[in-house]
């Protein structure tokens, strides 16, 4: 490698311009910073009882900065796909600033597709760590930049391994958004999601909405789901079978009102 391509060289430029999500591993003992730290991401790959993928067709959805379609090849995955959008053409940085803001005026965020400053489909700036991470792994990720709800499903394909990280609570029809991550799978998909559970209602279907940014201060939250609900609308949407890999955590005692958690799942064509 060049100089100007180096590792070193290249992560402090993008790690200080645009910020990381994941931690990436990307030799030469460079680490990218970020958000979800090296420990976090380990702990989610136990949590999620990570597949057997070798020799298997992956499909990352709403793959951000690539960690999980990067841990697919290395796995040996026949095929890894990354398909992503509103992160992608997102200024993160922007986007934290102007909510920042909202709040120190004391109005609610616009939908961030709205505010010209933030969102940049023709230059994909969320994308940037992404590619930094592709090029210096010298991966063979195939891309795809579209949104999953609207994305040609007949053209994209059927996976055997699907990866659908962070992704159903930020979508508006969690029910649609099933439908399609079954046409999309043709093995196993791989369902993380922000979840609640009520103390005493465990075995009811439960689904708490937000209309607004109640929910982390993100308007982009919109749903979580218990894990009965969740198991229940993956089987409604086609799946033959669903298993909870990760549940709800001890919940205190005396507990009351929706009680937060990130829930894993396996749901099975």
């Amino acid at each position: 490698m060049t100089a100007r391509s180096s590792p070193s060289v290249l992560v402090e430029e993008y790690r200080n311009a645009y910020g990381w999500w994941h931690s990436i591993d990307l030799g030469h003992g460079v680490v990218t910073n970020g958000y979800k730290s090296a420990e976090h991401l380990a702990d989610e790959l136990v949590a999620m009882r990570y597949p057997d993928v070798r020799g298997k067709s992956v499909l990352d959805i709403g793959a951000w900065d690539g960690f999980y379609s990067f841990e697919a090849e290395r796995r040996g995955a026949s095929r890894v796909v990354a398909l992503d959008h509103f992160v992608w053409c997102l200024d993160t940085p922007a986007q934290h600033a102007y909510v920042k803001r909202c709040r120190a005026q004391g109005i609610k965020p616009q939908p961030y597709e709205t505010v010209p400053e933030i969102w940049r489909p023709q230059e994909l700036p969320g994308k940037r760590g992404f590619d930094l991470a592709h090029e210096i792994l010298e991966s063979r990720v195939e891309v795809v930049v579209d949104d999953f709800m609207t994305v040609d499903i007949d053209k994209l394909g059927s996976f055997d391994v699907v990866f659908f990280l962070g992704v159903l609570y930020h979508v508006k029809d969690p029910v649609g958004a099933l439908v399609r991550l079954r046409r999309m799978t043709r093995g196993i998909a791989v369902i993380e999601t922000e979840a609640m559970e009520i103390p005493g209602c465990e075995d009811r279907e439960l689904w708490e909405s937000f209309s607004s940014d109640q929910l982390l201060g993100d308007i982009t939250n919109w749903w979580a789901p218990n894990a009965v609900a969740l198991s229940g609308m993956c089987k409604a949407a086609g799946f033959r079978e669903v298993t909870v890999t990760r549940g709800p955590q001890t919940m205190g005692e005396g507990a009351v009102g929706p009680q937060h958690y990130r829930l894993f799942v396996h749901a099975l064509v």
